[in-house]
């Protein structure tokens, strides 16, 4: 199983010298990958624990690249309806380019109204911006030459299409996953719950001659306690879950390299 953490590009964690450090521990520790989040218009009145203050993803992961050499960077997850198709594209290839192939793209729909008020974006359309999104990233990705508004202009540099993994809950979910993704991420830490939807998902893709989607966990591991963390990570592998993303909580990056050098160990 593949495992992941979630790095804190919010608060007051979210300075240079802490997300630097941090990316650096989660690459010694021998982590697969590391996940940023995404919010750009957090209102005061939702902003306890981070202050409002948020990274952008792509442009924290393009810095991160240059700091890593061996480690997958992430968006979990990158809400595709805040971002215009073409200029999202662009900076999706760029850190993929710049990374040497290293970028995982998480991809959401998002649910803060207030979000979607502050960019002019109606909330009840986000599936389909999302859709019509991820349909014009892949024709991106497929040729040198694409077209968009009428226009047609040249897709450069194109370097292989990062893998899709789509955030969310069933039904929805599934079925972008089946048309558009690589993987599906749930959230939670309940098997039982999840059980159900990822054989539903497999069942699925087998019916459609595809492989079986990866399914990313986000959740958080019991990593102060080795055995019941092991029984975690055994749970989930039960029930078809690939990879699993802990999201620690740690108010620096000693707390956070303390953490990630307990995740490394369950693997080992």
């Amino acid at each position: 199983m593949k495992l992941g953490v979630v790095i804190r590009s919010m608060g007051p964690q979210a300075t240079r010298e802490t997300v630097a450090a941090c990316a650096q521990a989660a690459e010694a520790a021998g982590l697969d990958d590391l996940w940023l989040p995404d919010h750009i218009a957090i209102p005061p009145d939702g902003a306890e624990g981070s202050g409002g203050r948020y990274l952008d993803p792509l442009a924290t992961l393009a810095w991160l690249a240059a700091l890593t050499s061996r480690i997958g960077l992430a968006t979990g997850v990158l809400i595709l309806p805040y971002r215009p198709p073409l200029p999202t594209a662009k900076g999706i290839a760029t850190v993929q380019e710049l990374s040497g192939g290293r970028l995982k793209l998480g991809v959401g729909v998002g649910w803060m109204a207030a979000e979607f008020r502050a960019l002019g974006v109606e909330r009840s359309q986000r599936g389909r911006i999302t859709d019509e999104t991820l349909a014009f990233l892949h024709r991106c990705f497929a040729g040198d030459e694409v077209e968009a508004n009428g226009q047609r202009f040249l897709f450069r540099p194109r370097p292989p299409r990062p893998p899709i993994y789509v955030g969310g809950a069933p039904p929805h979910a599934l079925e972008r996953t089946l048309r558009y993704g690589d993987g599906w991420i749930p959230i939670g830490g309940d098997p039982g719950t999840l059980r159900a939807p990822v054989a539903e998902l497999r069942e699925r893709a087998e019916r459609d001659g595809r492989p079986p989607p990866e399914v990313v966990l986000l959740t958080a591991l019991a990593v102060a306690d080795p055995p019941q963390a092991a029984e975690q990570l055994r749970a989930f592998a039960e029930i078809g879950v690939t990879h699993v993303v802990h999201g620690p909580r740690y108010a620096d990056a000693r707390e956070f390299r303390d953490s990630v050098d307990r995740l490394a160990e369950l693997r080992r």
